[in-house]
């Protein structure tokens, strides 16, 4: 099996990269991000933004022939930044800026992933399409309000996820499509909104990671189309 991480120079997808590659099953893993990814046995490091299609049409073109990826993981999400971009406590703070930053990276970003990746995924055995999502995009789970550009990038996400699962039944029927809940994980995304997650509920990359690949792994076509989180339990749309 080959598989592909997006996003693999952050916490999750550096910790996702590394425990594929240490697994026996898995042949190769390209490590792809924007800035240095993870090196090591079994890891190519591939560099390429997913918001620029001509990267990822690129990096497609390139895979072609070396065979069928069994698995894609798109590993990216944008909640704040250095460059005063921080999750909206109301509609009053929202701004067309910080809806584009977000919705680029948590949103089109995947879809331009999925446009040049799921060609490559075979009709013929099991093959998983995952995209980080997160609890606060499911809108009937929805009791808090704000972080508006967050959560309003989310949905779609799921929503995307559920097309595609559906188009790719038509051609294969062990293709599968979820969108995948982390929990709060002890990275620089979460970091400045952890004070009041319990111990027990932040998790390290590491820890993180092998909750997801462990529902991956459970996975079946039966699942296609939904929101999982951590634990394999549905995240409801």
């Amino acid at each position: 099996m080959r598989a592909i991480v997006f996003g693999a120079s952050g916490g999750i997808g550096q910790a996702l990269s590394t425990q594929l590659a240490a697994r026996n099953d898995i042949s190769r893993v390209y490590a792809v991000s924007r800035s240095p990814a993870p090196s090591g046995p079994n890891i190519v490091s591939y560099t390429a933004d997913i918001t620029h299609e001509a990267d990822l049409a690129t990096f497609a073109g390139s895979l072609k022939a070396e065979g069928d990826i069994d698995l894609v993981i798109v590993a990216t999400g944008l909640l704040s930044n250095d460059r005063g971009l921080s999750p909206e406590k109301s509609y009053r703070h929202q701004s067309m800026d910080a809806f584009e930053q977000v919705f680029r990276v948590n949103t089109f970003g995947p879809a331009l992933v999925a446009k040049h990746m799921l060609p490559l995924m075979p009709r013929n055995r099991r093959a998983v399409f995952a995209a980080l999502s997160a609890r606060v995009g499911s809108i009937s789970d929805n009791r808090l309000g704000g972080w508006h550009a967050y959560r309003a990038s989310k949905a779609p996400l799921n929503m995307l996820v559920r097309n595609y699962a559906i188009e790719q039944a038509r051609i294969s029927d062990q293709f599968i499509a979820v969108s995948l809940h982390p929990g709060t994980v002890d990275t620089g995304l979460s970091q400045p909104f952890q004070s009041n997650v319990p111990d027990a509920r932040l998790f390290t990359a590491d820890q993180s990671a092998k909750h997801l690949l462990s529902v991956i792994d459970s996975l079946t076509p039966v699942d296609s189309g939904k929101c999982f989180d951590w634990a394999g339990k549905e995240v409801p749309a």
